[in-house]
């Protein structure tokens, strides 16, 4: 083992020279520091804060456990959490599934179907925490149940907060 990796050593040594490894490295350090400057798609941020701000123009507080979408809610606000309504705060990510419910709108009286997505990947966020269960069914129908931790299928299964996303209107 030693004596190949002297032979390595000495070859690589042959080939490249001090310099040579200084200009690489130094290469490598500038482009490493440019790498955040390239451009981002932020159209996923912009759909959310569009969302947030159709959901502001909706009147509520979006803190309160009282806010119409959150009437099957169950865990911790996003809002409240650093994330919003409909996004998770930065360093977590949405579980790949939701549970559903269906709330009534205050003013124009419809009915919407919400997901409540779980954001996953950090420790609970400990505020803001809300145990609405209109429309909860037992756990034989876990589409429908919002006790069940819905971080599975995520890469870390730490549950941080929930969102509350309008799908759309019950037909």
């Amino acid at each position: 083992m030693d004596a190949l990796v002297e032979r390595l050593s000495r070859k690589i040594a042959q080939r490249t020279s001090r310099r040579g490894f200084l200009g690489y490295l130094g290469k490598a350090l500038v482009g490493g520091m440019m790498i955040p400057l390239l451009p981002i798609n932020r159209v996923v941020e912009q759909n959310a804060m569009a969302a947030d701000s159709e959901a502001a123009g909706e009147g509520g507080d979006l803190t309160s456990c009282d806010y119409w979408r959150y009437c099957g809610f169950d865990g911790y606000l996003c809002s409240c959490c650093g994330g919003s309504l409909t996004a998770c705060p930065p360093g977590t990510v949405a579980s790949p599934t939701s549970w559903v419910g269906t709330c009534q709108h205050p003013t124009d009286g419809k009915e919407y179907i919400i997901a409540y997505r779980d954001c996953c990947g950090k420790d609970v966020c400990n505020r803001c925490f809300c145990d609405n269960n209109k429309g909860q069914v037992p756990i034989y129908r876990p589409q429908l149940d919002n006790d069940i931790i819905w971080c599975f299928g995520a890469k870390n299964f730490a549950y941080h907060c929930t969102t509350a996303i309008r799908l759309g209107a019950k037909t």
